[in-house]
């Protein structure tokens, strides 16, 4: 398989988006004209530029009013595409993309159409050149890829082809399985990309909401395998049109433009496995059977603090590490338990993030299957591998950068990782098991980012774990709007919250700005009786979060619950939500840090959600609780 992107899709100059996209392991460019027409240098300079990073151009676009159109303009339009053919035997590409009129001066008709391209396409042949047709989802006359399919038909000529884009087909709503039917060597090129469900002008939605195949809504997978029924083997190219990649780091843009094709096609061969398109090796999406630690970086000034908290929720230090400031914390119960590790370690990269971005939960170990196989895949789909100098007494535990810096480490039960909590921890006291207030497991890891970082995290946990994205939501902060989005799996033991902070102001924008940076801004840990567990947590010295009585009011009536009910709730401080499956209930620590915080979790019944209503009353109680530099975390 050739991977190809567009030069619009990322931002910079020329020779910057060149370095990024080869750095990111891309075959080929598209090269748009405007890109090419603002860089100070010949085409044949840009051509050796092009393959001085080790590329290829796999298309000079977009060649603009062409066919269908009334004298005089008609010969102007083959006097251009000469000129744009000159340029392209310098550049050293071979394809031009025509895409269909949208003149006002065009004139309609199939056969019209086909006496321009196949008097083009003779043309073309003269130089050694070919020439794609693409159907604009806004064309004058054409808008629909069957139609440019039976122009590029009726042309009949070997060097005028079909160009293919998801984007366009999808506008349209047109059966990708008409696409089937198409030859796959009349077919020059593919363009993906894929964009979020919105009703609004198909040039506005195309020129602006654009992204990468698997950051969207669009079935870019059954276009894809449409697309490789026919036959075709050619480039797969991303054609991108989005205001926030212009604006965004164009090295993270071409990263995740890569992944999504790698991933999209591994997809692909697998639905459709005799597939001509050669896809990397690389194991299926691994399953995580669930979250197997949290590990915390702090120093020797805050170690006793965290641990403080820690046990105000019913952990105790059960283990330590032999040859380093490491502590094992852990709450157990017959439905499971949940391990937290506090590293104070004064070197290594536990060390470096503390000092980066204080006291943090930097790293989460995920139980899966396969750990060695989890890596694996991970590393075809661009994942940076993390290793560094292991002591004596240390487990080999395969682990990944994640895509805010953070550590993901994997353990399974079948290797060296199985036997981790003994091989390097020393029990403190033999015999000891904490009492505990309740908690079972982490239901859920919550992970703040910038809002224009949250395609990159979405992609990065949806091609690596066999995960499904929710929905995006927005919650109200008194400060602004944060975007939420939920990745997890079909049992739930992976559930994973990403809160996209649009400004500063808001309480995850705050907590971004304060620690330098994304992580993990909350974890919330599930109960299987919440108000067994605050009862408990009372003799701990917990401090719930103090909720507003308003609050509480208003759910009595929305949900008609009884008096007696919500006055329960209040007096717990905990949080209510219902949806028809069933039951949530949220009981808040108080806020520590810079913004981290606890929350305790119920789910009854089928609930899945996660109460996303709940969210601006909790943030408010946040905003009016945060503590004065200076002050403890618990009182």
């Amino acid at each position: 398989m050739k991977t190809s992107i567009a030069t619009v899709s990322i931002s910079g100059t020329l020779q910057e988006k060149l370095a990024a996209v080869s750095a990111a392991g891309f075959d080929g460019v598209e090269i748009f004209e405007n890109d090419f027409l603002t860089h100070d240098g010949s085409p044949t300079e840009v051509g050796k530029m092009v393959r001085d990073h080790g590329l290829e151009v796999t298309l000079f676009q977009p060649f603009r009013d062409f066919e269908g159109m009334p004298e005089p303009h008609r010969s102007r339009a083959f006097d251009r595409a000469e000129r744009k053919f000159d340029v392209m035997q310098e550049l050293g590409t071979d394809l031009m993309l025509v895409c269909s009129n949208v003149s006002p001066l065009a004139i309609g008709g199939i056969d019209r159409a086909a006496e321009d391209l196949r008097e083009l396409g003779e043309r073309a042949a003269r130089r050694g050149l070919r020439v794609g047709y693409e159907a604009l989802a806004w064309g004058r006359h054409i808008s629909d890829h069957r139609d440019a399919w039976e122009i590029v038909r009726r042309a009949n000529h070997p060097n005028i082809g079909l160009i293919l884009d998801s984007f366009h087909s999808f506008a349209r709503k047109i059966d990708v399985n008409s696409i089937r039917s198409i030859p796959g060597d009349k077919i020059f090129i593919v363009q993906l990309a894929d964009a979020p469900l919105i009703d609004m002008d198909l040039l506005y939605w195309s020129r602006h909401f654009r992204n990468m195949p698997g950051e969207g809504d669009l079935p870019v997978t059954d276009f894809m395998r449409a697309v490789v029924a026919t036959g075709y083997a050619g480039a797969i190219s991303l054609e991108i049109f989005n205001d926030q990649f212009r604006g965004g780091s164009a090295k993270a843009i071409a990263e995740d433009g890569h992944r999504s094709l790698i991933y999209l096609m591994d997809q692909v061969k697998r639905a459709e496995s005799d597939t001509k398109v050669a896809v990397p090796v690389m194991p299926d999406r691994a399953n995580v059977l669930g979250v197997e630690f949290i590990e915390f970086a702090t120093d020797d000034d805050e170690v006793a603090e965290l641990g403080a908290v820690l046990a105000t929720m019913g952990f105790i230090p059960v283990a330590r590490r032999r040859d380093k400031a490491v502590t094992l914390w852990r709450q157990a119960s017959r439905k499971g338990g949940i391990n937290i590790v506090v590293n104070s370690e004064q070197e290594g990269f536990a060390h470096s993030a503390f000092l980066v971005h204080g006291t943090c939960a930097y790293a989460m170990g995920l139980k899966v299957d396969d750990a060695a196989t989890t890596v694996e895949r991970a590393k075809a789909l661009g994942a940076e591998p993390f290793e560094q100098r292991r002591w004596p007494a240390d487990v080999a535990m395969p682990a990944i950068r994640g895509v805010g810096g953070g550590l993901i480490y994997f353990v399974d039960d079948i290797g060296e990782t199985a036997r981790i909590w003994e091989a390097e921890f020393e029990p403190l006291s033999e015999g000891a098991s904490p009492a505990g207030a309740g908690l079972v497991a982490i239901d859920h890891v919550a992970q703040t980012m910038k809002a224009e970082e949250m395609l990159s995290w979405l992609l990065f946990y949806t091609a690596i774990f066999k995960t499904t994205k929710l929905p995006m939501v927005d919650i109200v902060d008194p400060s602004g709007l944060v975007r939420s989005q939920v990745v997890e799996n079909e049992q739930g033991s992976l559930r994973l919250t990403m809160n996209g902070a649009e400004n500063r102001n808001t309480f995850a924008g705050h907590f971004i700005a304060e620690s330098f940076g994304p992580g993990i801004q909350h974890l919330a840990f599930a109960t299987m009786d919440i108000f067994a567990t605050a009862a408990a947590l009372k003799q701990t010295g917990f401090r719930p979060l103090a909720i507003s009585r308003n609050y509480y009011d208003d759910i009595e009536a929305r949900f008609g619950l009884d008096p007696d009910f919500t006055d329960r709730l209040r007096s717990e401080n905990i949080l209510y939500d219902r949806d028809d499956k069933g039951e949530f209930f949220q009981l808040y620590g108080p806020t520590f840090g810079e913004g981290f915080f606890f929350e305790i979790v119920e789910r009854r019944g089928g609930y899945r959600g996660y109460g996303a209503g709940n969210a601006p009353f909790r943030i408010a109680a946040q905003k009016r609780s945060i503590r004065p530099t200076g002050m403890p975390l618990i009182g």
